[in-house]
């Protein structure tokens, strides 16, 4: 991939990067910036992300740059498509493994009927409840902070749309999954909700974001190999 002009990064660009796992969506805005600073010259130069994703996931983010930056909430309402992994069985706070588990629940009783049966009721236009662990604010806060400190708030669900819901491999208790779904869809919401409605229990134990609209992550940065070249 050719490397953005200096001058086209500050008019703005729409960048597609492939987020590494264990870094946050702003861990990665801002290794991009300070490359940016350096290579355009201008310390005060936008950039800015669509769309974040959980430190544990890996997988496309769009940053945009300059005027571009101005696209941020359109491509945040673009429908998304993840790959990932269901630990059935296992629950924790956070509804991934970024926490520690804290109830386990049986599982000889999943069959591959069940699961099929299941997954079904989670296509369609549905109600969700999002996890205690999100960036959503209450009262000026993000609900994770409030969740860290103990405090307990009544969520209201909010409604999604789920497109495609298939499970691509089965070896209990994990199971693959490929999902498309609408803007504001927890598919750490899903895991749980997934458990739940098979009488145990479920937490994501991995995500891929592959692709938001006609943007997919085959056609993206590593962020080492942007910086760098931006450095060079």
């Amino acid at each position: 991939m050719t490397i953005p002009s200096p001058q086209d990064f500050l008019n703005g660009v729409t960048l597609l990067v492939d987020k590494p796992k264990g870094w946050t969506s702003f861990d990665v805005v801002n290794k991009i910036r300070f490359a940016l600073r350096r290579y355009t010259g201008d310390k005060k130069i936008k950039v800015g992300h669509a769309g974040t994703l959980d430190p544990m996931a890996t997988g496309l983010l769009l940053i945009c740059t300059g005027k571009s930056t101005k696209l941020l909430h359109e491509y945040q309402g673009f429908s998304k498509v993840y790959t990932g992994t269901i630990l059935l069985g296992a629950t924790t706070p956070s509804y991934d493994l970024e926490t520690a588990i804290d109830a386990r629940f049986p599982t000889e009783h999943l069959t591959p009927a069940l699961l099929e049966t299941t997954r079904q009721q989670f296509l369609g236009e549905i109600a969700q409840l999002p996890p205690m662990y999100s960036a959503i604010k209450v009262e000026g806060e993000a609900l994770y902070k409030k969740a860290r400190k103990g405090e307990s708030i009544e969520l209201q669900p909010r409604q999604i749309r789920i497109d495609a819901f298939d499970l691509t491999r089965i070896e209990l208790p994990e199971v693959d999954f490929y999902v498309a779904c609408s803007k504001g869809t927890y598919i750490r919401s899903l895991a749980y909700d997934f458990g739940k409605a098979l009488h145990s229990g479920g937490c994501l134990a991995a995500l891929r974001r592959t692709s938001i609209g006609d943007f997919k992550v085959d056609d993206a940065w590593q962020v080492s190999d942007l910086t760098n070249a931006m450095m060079a």
